[in-house]
Order: structure tokens, then sequence, then C-alpha cells
């Protein structure tokens, strides 16, 4: 619609050119145009099978308030009075550009770069509603430096000051419609759609833009469609073989649950994917998520992989594990047993039985006995630096004396025998003292290997995150594997000596030798620390503790049973048999 301003002899004058689209068009109707002129100044289209859009009269009968308003306040534009002429485009980009041109000209015949008019001056044009009419307009009017206010026209070329430096619009730019939509599309979910709009140089831009900011956030297009007169029927066919599910959906796929990342199909679109569940030690706590992302140390996922809660502490403990329990309950009873054999050995010293092989060396070995069994809650419980210190040293230097106390008793049972026979050189070997050296000396060798273990490299505690899924296991570092296994190899060659040095003596003539409990006990010694070592390298956390725990308990416990409970049977059940011509003392 274009307005312009009659102006009397005493008065500016100022002219409004306004373009309107006012038509509402059958597609079936044909377009035969004809102008109709009123009294108003305006100028409508009379179409055959066309309508007046409601909304657009509206705005037309808006606007001439507006003017009339204006000339009819005083304070608003004083000595001005403004006209207008109004032309209905019709929606059409020659019917505009041919008002636009008829309004300069200011005759009945539009004349270009010529106007007619004598005393009036167009002011500017106001319109149109569409874009393309708009852009049609502003070519035009560009060229003439006269100022266009569009009120409906969205197009973003129309923000180009370069191109359009007089241009202006009264709402936003469409690309504030393109976010929209994408924020529409979002919060609904959907990233499979189609775009439908129409067939000309307006709907081709909006169809490049839009999708341009669908595929910035993610959002699939299956389809764009142009509308025009010729493929309007064609249209809800298109739809009808389209995938997309308008309804609940409009997605490509089901959403991935948390728990699960979006995996690639290899397919074109991008909204097209898998759901594959997180890995070992990933979660996502998002619908749709692009990546599983991993817990920190101390936490693991949940069994839906939706979240990362914290791991459980694993060591031999007295409250939630049974091996401890069972472990604590042995070593008290092995104790307690131990105990008893000291007590009835000390209350019967005197005996042929306990004199035999050398009572002090029997006592230092059930006393060393006891401290191995009672070393094993030093195993149990949550380990720290004192306890991971104490149980390896504690271990390796009382097992060094029960062995020591064993090769010093299988070595006196050797120069006894020898120092039988008269003038034997061997007879002054046959002393106490020499067993209490040597056990002295054996165990003073473990002791500075412990010393040197503690001083370059000592154990302590750690946390292991990684070998068990879920657990954090609290375990004792050995520091120097050099210094554990050094403790343990002194200990098997001391163990391999009395056990060979018994062996061969097991068959001399004595009711009291001791030999022969000496190479069953050692056997069984020997045998359960060989099998433990494969075993020990191959378990982790608590269970390598609980292996070295049931090495220490099977090897102690067969030297108390082996080499004590046959001389406590004689003892208790048999003291007929614990008499002077029964034995083959070694004082």
């Amino acid at each position: 619609m274009c307005s312009a301003m009659s102006l009397t002899e005493d008065q500016k004058g100022l002219i409004m050119g306004h373009s309107q689209n006012m038509c509402k068009k059958d597609p079936s109707a044909d377009w035969h145009r004809q102008q109709r002129s009123d009294t108003s100044g305006i100028r409508l289209c009379n179409l055959s099978g066309v309508s007046v859009h409601k909304r657009e009269y509206a705005h037309l009968l808006a606007f001439i308030f507006a003017i009339n308003e204006i000339n009819h306040n005083p304070d608003i534009l004083p000595n001005v009075t403004l006209g207008y002429h109004v032309y209905d485009s019709c929606g059409d980009v020659k019917k505009a550009t041919k008002d636009v041109l008829q309004i300069l000209s200011g005759h009945t015949k539009e004349a270009p770069n010529y106007s007619c008019m004598e005393r009036d001056n167009v002011a500017g044009f106001i319109g149109d509603l569409r874009s393309d009419t708009t852009l049609q307009m502003a070519q035009l009017l560009n060229l003439y430096g006269y100022t266009q206010i569009s009120y409906g026209a969205r197009d973003s070329l129309l923000s180009d000051r370069r191109m359009y430096p007089n241009v202006f619009r009264t709402v936003p730019n469409v690309e504030m419609q393109y976010v929209a939509i994408v924020k529409l599309l979002e919060s609904l979910k959907w990233n499979w759609v189609g775009i439908i709009s129409s067939d000309d140089e307006y709907g081709q831009r909006e169809i490049r833009q839009l999708s341009k900011h669908l595929t910035n956030h993610g959002i699939c297009i299956e389809f764009k469609i142009l509308v025009s007169v010729k493929n309007f029927d064609s249209i809800p066919q298109e739809l009808q073989t389209s995938t997309t599910e308008v309804i609940p959906i409009s997605r490509c796929n089901v959403r991935c649950s948390p728990g699960y990342r979006k995996a690639p199909r290899g397919k074109i679109h991008v909204c097209c994917y898998d759901c594959v569940q997180c890995s070992e030690g990933e979660v996502s706590n998002s619908t749709d998520s692009e990546h599983c992302f991993r817990c920190s140390d101390e936490k693991w996922p949940d069994e839906r992989k939706a979240r990362c809660i914290p791991k459980t502490y694993e060591f031999l403990s007295y409250e939630n594990d049974t091996m401890a329990s069972i472990f604590s309950f042995a070593s008290l009873i092995f104790s307690a047993m131990t105990v008893f054999v000291l007590g009835e050995f000390i209350n019967n010293r005197n005996s042929p039985i306990v004199r035999a092989n050398n009572r002090n060396l029997s006592f230092i070995l059930l006393i060393s006995i006891l401290l191995s069994f009672l070393c094993v809650f030093l195993f149990l419980g949550r380990p720290v630096d004192i306890t991971c210190m104490l149980r390896q040293i504690s271990f390796g230097i009382f097992f060094c004396i029960a062995v020591s106390s064993i090769l010093a008793k299988t070595i006196t049972v050797c120069i006894a025998f020898k120092a039988t026979k008269p003038g034997s050189y061997w007879r002054k070997w046959v002393t106490i003292k020499v067993s209490n050296s040597l056990v002295l000396t054996c165990s003073s060798v473990q002791v500075l290997i412990c010393i040197i273990w503690l001083l370059v490299s000592p154990p302590y505690q750690e946390y292991d995150m990684h070998s068990y899924p879920g657990k954090i296991i609290i375990q004792c570092n050995e520091g120097s594997v050099v210094g554990f296994y050094s403790v343990l190899g002194y200990m098997g060659i001391l163990a391999a000596v009395s056990f060979v040095l018994a062996f061969m003596v097991r068959t001399l003539p004595d009711s009291f030798n001791e030999a022969k409990y000496i190479t069953f006990s050692m056997l069984v010694f020997c045998s359960v620390w060989i099998a433990m070592i494969p075993a020990y390298l191959s378990t982790r956390g608590k269970y390598m503790v609980a292996v070295e725990v049931f090495a220490i308990l099977a090897s102690s416990a067969g030297l108390l049973g082996c080499i004590f409970f046959p001389k406590c049977y004689i003892i208790i059940l048999k003291p007929e048999l614990n008499t002077r011509k029964k034995s083959f003392c070694i004082k």
C-alpha cells in the first residue's frame, strides 16, 4: 500500500506510498487483474476467485487511522499534512514494481525516472508484508534513495546495510525464527524432520538458511519440498512416502538411555545411530550421550552404568570376611595346642623323652612355633604401614629360628651317633653350646637380611584400584622383591639342609631318635612352601594374603604335629615308655 500527502498552498506536504498484500487467491483461480480506484485514494486489485485477507485489511485500516490521528494532532507534525497512496500488490512481484513506479511517476501512466507531481513530495514507502515483494521494491527504491519500512518481511538479506541502506523493519530478522524452531525441536527431542517452503528465490534461500541452523544443532533433514502451483497436488503423496514419524517422536531411532552412547551406523545422516553400552569402567548419565566418560579411580559404574558409585574396599576384614574368622580361630587353636605342649614339656623337663635331643632346643622350637601362629594376626585386618613391615619381618625371623632349631637338632643327632665310638673326635662337639650357637648364628643371618630390607626398601601400605572391577584392594607392597625372596630363600636353604641331614640319619637305632620325625616334618614344610609360591604369585589382594597365612599355619602345624605330638603321646598316654632304658640321652 502506498500513501501520498496532498498539500495546500500554505502547507508543506509529504506523500507516503504504502504497498500491501490483501488478496487471498484460490490456487485454481485465474489471475485477471483489474485495478479499481475509490475516493479514498486506495487502489485494490480485483481478481477472479480471489477474496480479501481479513488480517491484511485490518492492517490497512490501522494505517489510515494512524495517518488521520497524526494530521489531526498539531503537536506531532505542526504545519505538515500527511497524505498517502495505497496500492494492493496482491503478493505479486511484478505488480509491486508497477505500483512503486506509479507512485513515483505521480501520473496515471507509470513513467520511470519521471515525476509528474507538481507540489507534493514522496516522503517514503511502507511495505510490503511479504519478503519477495519487499525485496523487489527495495531494489528499485534504493536507486532513488527513498526510505522503505517493512512491517512483515523477515528475509535476512534485508539486514545487509550495504545492499539495502534505506530499508528498515518493524519485525525481527528471520534468523530469530530459525533459532526458535531449533529450540522448539530440541525441547521436543526431535532430530529427524522435513522442510516445506515456497518454490521461489525466498523459499530456496529460507531452506538453505534453516538447513544450516538445523545441521549445526545435530538435527537431520530427511526431505526438502518446494511448493508451487504445479506440484501442489503431489505434496501429500511425497509426505506419505517419508519415513519420518511425525507422531509420536519424529526421530530416526529411539533415544539412547543413560548407560549407553551413540554409535554411527555409517549412513549419511548422523541422526541415525545405534545405542552401544558404555565400556567397562565408563558411564553416561544423560540421554543420547555422545561419549561415555571414565569414573575417577575411587569410583565405579553402577549396574546400569548411569552414574559413578564409590568402590568397595577389600582386605581380610574381621567383620566382613569369613576367611579372616577361620584363620583367627585356627591360629588361636594351634597356639593353645602349642602352649599345652610347651607346658607338658616344662612339667616333664627331666623325663628321658624331653631330655633326648636337647630339651633347650625343644623349648626354643616350641616358642618359635607359637610366635609363628600368633604372627598370623599381623596379616589380618586393614593393613597399615607398621603391620606391613612387621608381618613379613616377624614371619621370616620366627620361622628361621624354628628351622634353625630343627637343623641344630638334626646336626646334634648326627654328632651324637658319631661320638659313640671310643676315642671319637666328635665327643667335644656334643655340647649345648654348640647347638645354641648354631641357632643363634643361623637366625642372625636372617635378622641381618631383614634389617637391610627395612633400610633399603621397607614394605608399605598401598591401594590397588585396577586389579578388580569396582574394588579398591588395600594391601601391603613388599617394597623390595629381592628382600622378600631373600628371606624365603634363606629359610628354604635351612629347611633343605635339615631335610637332607634328617633323611640321612633317619635309620639310626634309638627309641627316641627324632630324625625320622624331623624328616617327615621338613617334607611337609618344604611341600607347603613350594606349593605356596606359584599360588602366591597367581593371586591378588586378600587372596594372596590368604595363601601366605594358610602356608604359615600349615607349615607350623606340620612342625608341631610331626615332631612333638609323638612325644606328647608317650608322655600322656604311654608313660611306661618314658624311661631311661628306652632313651639315648644327649646331655
